[in-house]
């Protein structure tokens, strides 16, 4: 009874006129394979696929105005050039529970896990017991380095300990990207040509800097070490720094507003943190 009301509902039902993959119900019983109708395509129109259809994702570049740190020439400016940035580096999607877990990370590393105090058995004195154990009235005490006494050891005090997290290497890529693409979409980042400055006079750094409109600003070399004119112009000034690529942590990146990076620096970024360069480290791992 059932399997004939089965075989009329798939006689009558209007699913195979909407041109669908649709399997048949008559003979299910008998038989435990279904039977899949293939795909029926319009006679004009696309063709049928070879393969698997796959979507392709196109990321469109980043384009950031040029700054220049050393005062341009007159008919020359340098915001009509333009950097073009990887969006996989500069464009990531903001997650602040990365970031959290990056700058926790660093600042752990941070903490010298120094302090330290003497237990009842590290402080100077007699092993004598103070008073007799019963009959005096009195709670019962051993020695003087007892906690309970003044000048006594410490119970449960603060040991040499190391309080340095472990962080997987990937999370620290991605919290570099986040923070990159933070501080882009807040325009503060800056793009220069080199970071050589002429001279070491604080003075025309601190006017040069007042001319940008920068305020806190860390200066990022993508060579070995900081131009020595840019060190020593900018070590006397509270609110400018300078360092290198290679150390830069997401903890500098999130600190500082205003982070100038020179093309090596930039070009070092997109190396290291690029796809390409995420693709090859799976790769090496998995071998």
């Amino acid at each position: 009874m059932l399997a004939a009301v089965r075989q009329k509902l798939g006689q009558s039902s209007r699913l195979s006129c909407r041109r669908l993959t649709t399997a048949s119900l008559a003979g299910a019983e008998s038989s435990s394979a279904v039977n899949v109708a293939p795909v029926a395509y319009p006679a004009q129109g696309l063709s049928k696929p070879e393969g698997p259809l796959k979507a392709i994702s196109i990321a469109q570049p980043v384009y950031v105005p040029m700054s220049s740190l050393i005062r341009p020439a007159k008919g020359d400016n340098p915001s009509d050039r333009l950097a073009t940035l990887d969006p996989f580096v500069f464009a990531a999607p903001i997650r602040r529970d990365i970031l959290h877990l990056c700058v926790v990370h660093y600042l752990d590393s941070l903490r010298q896990g120094s302090a330290n105090t003497k237990t009842r058995g590290e402080v100077r004195g007699s092993g004598r017991k103070i008073r007799r154990q019963k009959g005096s009235g009195m709670a019962r005490l051993g020695d003087g380095q007892s906690p309970m006494l003044r000048g006594g050891g410490v119970a449960f005090g603060p040991r040499p300990r190391s309080f340095a997290t472990k962080l997987p290497r990937k999370v620290i890529e991605m919290g570099m990207r986040v923070a990159l693409s933070a501080r882009l979409k807040e325009r503060g980042l800056r793009i220069v040509e080199s970071l050589d400055w002429p001279g070491n006079k604080t003075k025309n750094m601190l006017e040069r800097v007042e001319e940008l409109g920068w305020g806190k600003t860390l200066f990022v070399s993508g060579q070995p070490d900081v131009p020595l004119g840019l060190q020593l112009a900018s070590s006397n000034l509270r609110r400018l720094d300078t360092t290198t690529v290679q150390e830069l942590n997401v903890y500098d990146l999130v600190k500082w507003p205003q982070v100038v990076l020179d093309v090596e620096a930039v070009e070092w970024l997109e190396e290291k943190l690029g796809k390409r360069s995420v693709v090859d480290n799976d790769g090496d791992s998995s071998a």
